[in-house]
């Protein structure tokens, strides 16, 4: 009887370029990658032929490392790493070249620059072939939980008190560490000084933002006029003629993990700290050709910048510029129409049902009539219905792809890896739709 050997230590030819379909999704990342301006990426290397160091990683083999984990859904860097070792297309990528995941940790955001380039440059490049036009365009902003936690939220009392005990630990370490002669030790008490340097540069930052948000105007509370009477307009039973004391106001709160994280709404009703990601879809291709990241809350203020980034882009200015009822702002509107784009958003509802939303009001400029007359003719409906089914898929398949969460701290690098996200949907719908991805 034959029996399995599992002990047995095997050798095995092997050549990665077998182990792929010649039509694997892999290849055309690959692909992509070569098509990509890296010249920025080699000229930060260091390392050249007959200087000091150890030879640098191919930067295309990094990129192209991380628009196939985004793609796959991984956004940790270790386990990027990992799967280098064990998974044939991570190691048909690297191709023999060892990586390890702090320089991928690296990669994927000291270059945010560079992806905001290359996100213009591949749209420029399909519109200049007639297969992008950004005639109209789709916006929709999507709230990703934040890597802190609703536990690091501190007010300026505790923060104040933790900004000290770090700067304390911090002197005692410096002292420590100029004092003790062991290069041992040394290199353990540098790591813990640099730690703790961290951790007292976030408390400052989260002060600073504190003095931010508490130097902000106070919100305007509606007025809501059935406010404290019943249905006949008549005070409750029982109110008394003084006026009700007036709650005070929360004292705002600010992570000391990620200062630039605010507590948001959240699809599922509940609150956690987040960013809003804001994406500019083209409609009838579904590319994403602008990206931003805000820690507001609201989707209120943001359609003006984002066309006016994506103008700025592609000097091309869209004819329609489609978005939900939370963009809808009388003066963003008008700003579209003195630019050539008309918005087409849902004006907002009354109260009294006998007011027609699409007509026009007394207060209304030419600009506001002719979107209200657009949206409530079957052509505003129409365009309308096209939102739902471009930019809502485009946020549907990131968050498929896992942009459920950053995993990283501050703007700066949640826009970064918005940007990977924006790259790898980008070249998975160039892909679906047949477009060749080579250099032109």
């Amino acid at each position: 009887m034959l029996r399995a050997q599992r002990d047995q230590v095997e050798l095995r030819p092997c050549e990665l370029d077998a182990l792929l379909a010649p039509n694997h999704p892999v290849r055309s990342v690959w692909a992509f990658v070569q098509a990509l301006d890296l010249a920025p990426l080699y000229a930060v290397i260091k390392s050249v032929r007959g200087g000091a160091g150890a030879p640098a990683t191919d930067p295309a083999i990094l990129v192209a490392l991380w628009l196939w984990a985004t793609i796959d859904g991984v956004g940790s860097a270790r386990e990027l790493a990992r799967l280098c070792e064990r998974d044939d297309a991570y190691r048909w990528i690297c191709g023999g070249v060892g990586v390890n995941h702090h320089s991928l940790s690296d990669v994927r955001t000291q270059h945010a620059a560079w992806l905001d380039a290359q996100l213009t440059r591949s749209m420029a490049a399909l519109m200049e072939r007639k297969l992008v036009t950004l005639n109209v365009v789709a916006q929709d902003g999507m709230r990703v939980r934040a890597a802190a936690k609703a536990a690091s939220l501190r007010r300026r009392e505790r923060l104040q008190r933790l900004h000290e005990l770090a700067q304390a630990q911090l002197h005692a370490l410096k002292a420590e560490l100029h004092e003790d002669a062991g290069a041992s030790s040394r290199r353990k008490q540098a790591a813990q000084e640099r730690a703790a340097r961290e951790r007292e540069q976030r408390l400052a930052q989260a002060l600073a933002t504190l003095d931010k948000i508490e130097r902000l105007p106070p919100p305007k509370k509606k007025n809501k006029k059935a406010k404290g009477r019943d249905h006949d307009g008549l005070p409750p039973p029982g109110a008394g003629s003084a006026a009700p004391t007036p709650k005070p106001e929360p004292e705002p709160r600010v992570s000391t993990t990620d200062p630039e994280a605010r507590v948001m709404k959240m699809a599922d009703g509940g609150f956690r700290p987040a960013f809003n990601a804001q994406l500019a879809v083209d409609a009838p291709t579904q590319l994403i050709a602008a990206v931003a990241v805000t820690n507001s809350g609201s989707d209120m203020g943001q359609m003006a910048p984002m066309h006016q980034q994506l103008v700025q882009r592609y000097g091309r200015v869209p004819k329609h510029w489609l978005g939900d009822g939370g963009f809808t702002k009388l003066q963003a509107i008008e700003e579209l129409h003195t630019q050539g784009t008309q918005a087409v958003v849902p004006p907002p509802s009354s109260r009294n049902p006998a007011i027609d939303p699409f007509a026009p009001k007394d207060s209304d400029s030419a600009a506001l009539a002719q979107w209200r007359a657009l949206m409530g003719s079957d052509e505003g409906k129409a365009l309308y219905r096209q939102r739902g089914a471009t930019v809502e898929c485009a946020n549907a398949q990131l968050r498929r792809r896992g942009l459920q969460q950053f995993n990283v701290r501050g703007l700066l690098k949640a826009h970064a890896v918005l940007l990977w996200h924006a790259l790898a949907h980008n070249l998975m719908r160039m892909r679906s739709l047949g477009v060749t991805l080579a250099a032109s």
